[in-house]
């Protein structure tokens, strides 16, 4: 009776151990903490993922969740090698954010080899639901198609026929120097010329110059963070704007026209996703956001690792299960809704879809505050915003 009692009670702490298992869920945050997009992704993104696992009340719900984090220094084999031991190692279910296209590649692939989950928040290569597109992966926040498709014929309509490229020579400034010029020449403009600088770079005057003898309307700037902010200040220095021609930020940040100045960056168009002045839910969420994060508010980034998670955490409490093909299943099977994106889905190929907007820097005469950078010029409806599903070549997609 006795020996009978205590298998009893062994068999019920081994299941009480197999059902915990079922819900104890690793989420690992691999971005650029310390180099040129560590103010756009870094910390803040673990503060956005940290955020979403409190708002969705995970230990109310059973779910016990882990968040941990780790630069990968924009550097391909350093991110894959910390993926490699997250997966084989260390229990992390999900990667979030990962910037630099050339290391979310990397990571996507290793997800899919391993049977884990990315959700890419950071990275903006459309190549993610293109050609290299994966049933382990999300592509969350925006793309390189995107980007083009708003700021690109945005400029085109304002006149902008003729473009000249100053590119990161790797995988995200291909990929939006690409996208940029096939929407560039769709509109009826012209490519005259490009360049490519080191990633990530010091010195763009050289650059520069020969943008600015181009005689382009406009000069495209297919890089970002830190290699953005950079060419901003040297081509101020050159009077490039000035002189006639526009600059087109491909990829801009909050923190990028913080950084700037509105002196600087004022008359910028560009693309994003998020901004945290656009309404009630957006702001509550970033002053709180801002409190934990030095005072600083989201990038579009941050917002995509906040929503990306959430909508993850929402999957495995539906299923009570983290099986990968099942989350996967469920994640694209639910809407996605939260209060820093709204209502949207995920697509056959991984791309979460939901509205862009297009935005301009405000003049310095017209911001009240610190971070009143943006005006908006137009919402580009979610039905628009991304590329065709027909049209990425990604082998996931049927029919």
């Amino acid at each position: 009776m006795k020996t009978g009692y205590v298998l009893s009670a062994l068999i019920a702490v081994a299941m009480t151990g197999a059902a915990n298992a079922q819900t104890s869920v690793k989420l690992g945050v691999l971005n650029d903490r310390s180099g040129v997009y560590s103010d756009l992704t870094g910390e803040g993104s673990v503060i956005a993922a940290r955020m979403a696992v409190e708002d969705f009340k995970a230990a109310d719900k059973g779910i016990k969740v882990e968040v941990v984090a780790a630069d990968h220094q924009n550097k391909p084999d350093i991110g894959a090698s910390i993926a490699r031991q997250w997966f084989d190692q260390d229990g992390v279910d999900v990667i979030l954010d990962v910037p630099t296209s050339s290391v979310a590649l990397a990571v996507n692939g290793l997800a899919r080899e391993k049977n884990k989950i990315l959700i890419n928040s950071g990275g903006g290569t459309s190549d993610l639901t293109g050609a290299q597109c994966s049933p382990n992966t999300v592509h969350w926040t925006y793309d390189t198609w995107a980007l083009a498709n708003g700021t690109g014929g945005a400029m085109v309509k304002r006149g902008g026929d003729t473009w000249f490229f100053v590119t990161a020579d790797y995988a995200f400034g291909h990929a939006l120097e690409r996208d940029t010029s096939a929407l560039v020449t769709k509109a009826g403009g012209k490519v005259v010329g490009a360049v490519r600088h080191p990633f990530p770079g010091q010195d763009f005057a050289s650059f520069l110059l020969q943008a600015q003898s181009s005689g382009a309307k406009v000069i495209g700037l297919a890089n970002a963070g830190g290699d953005f902010t950079n060419t901003m200040k040297q081509a101020a220095e050159f009077g490039i704007v000035r002189g006639g021609q526009s600059l087109a930020g491909l990829l801009v940040f909050i923190t990028d026209v913080h950084a700037l100045g509105l002196q600087v960056a004022q008359g910028l168009v560009m693309t994003e996703a998020f901004y945290w002045d656009q309404n009630d839910q957006t702001r509550t969420w970033a002053k709180r956001f801002g409190e934990r994060n030095g005072g600083k508010m989201p990038t579009m980034v941050h917002a995509g690792v906040y929503a990306g998670a959430l909508h993850y955490l929402k999957a495995v409490e539906a299923l009570k299960d983290k099986d990968t093909a099942k989350v996967m299943a469920k994640m694209k099977e639910m809407p996605t809704d939260d209060p820093l994106f709204g209502k949207g889905m995920i697509r056959q190929d991984g791309r979460k879809i939901h509205d862009m907007y297009l935005f301009e820097v405000k003049k310095p005469s017209e911001s009240k505050g610190p971070w009143d950078l943006y005006k908006q010029l137009a919402t580009i409806p979610a039905d628009q915003a991304f590329r065709p599903l027909n049209e990425g070549g990604c082998p996931l997609v049927k029919g």
